[in-house]
């Protein structure tokens, strides 16, 4: 099987609410899975294989929601704290693989994705491919 090499890139606290705008358009329904991680607690998952509905920050950036999920029963809107650091995970050609937060406690919040896709292919056909000029 072949690994898949990914890099950590920090996003400014300022750029959150439009990096999670973003985000949150290119990845709409991929699947998912959430975990948080505490120092006391260990790792803890939070919801396996659901789609990712979206993520967005308030305006001050003192809280993060996460949301997950295929309907009302199984819906999952996952609240993050005082989130100090952001950081996306980014594999070969530029795909978004996790993001990962981490809050003033040291708690990490982390959401990744069962398989990435570079941004120009998505739902197996290239973007732009079969469109008139």
């Amino acid at each position: 099987m072949k690994e898949i090499r990914t890099q950590s890139r920090e996003i400014p606290r300022g750029e959150w609410e439009a990096f999670f705008e973003g985000f949150s358009r290119r990845h709409q329904g991929w699947l998912s899975t959430l975990e948080v991680l505490r120092e006391r607690l260990g790792a803890q998952t939070e919801a396996r294989e659901l789609p990712f509905q979206g993520a967005f920050s308030d305006r001050n950036g003192d809280r993060v929601t996460i949301l997950v999920g295929r309907d009302a029963g199984d819906h999952l809107a996952h609240v993050v704290e005082n989130p100090s650091r952001l950081w996306v995970e980014v594999g070969e050609g530029g795909a978004e693989a996790a993001l990962d937060i981490e809050s003033d406690d040291g708690t990490k919040t982390i959401l990744e994705f069962r398989s990435i896709v570079a941004p120009e292919m998505v739902d197996g056909v290239v973007r732009g491919a079969g469109r008139p000029a």
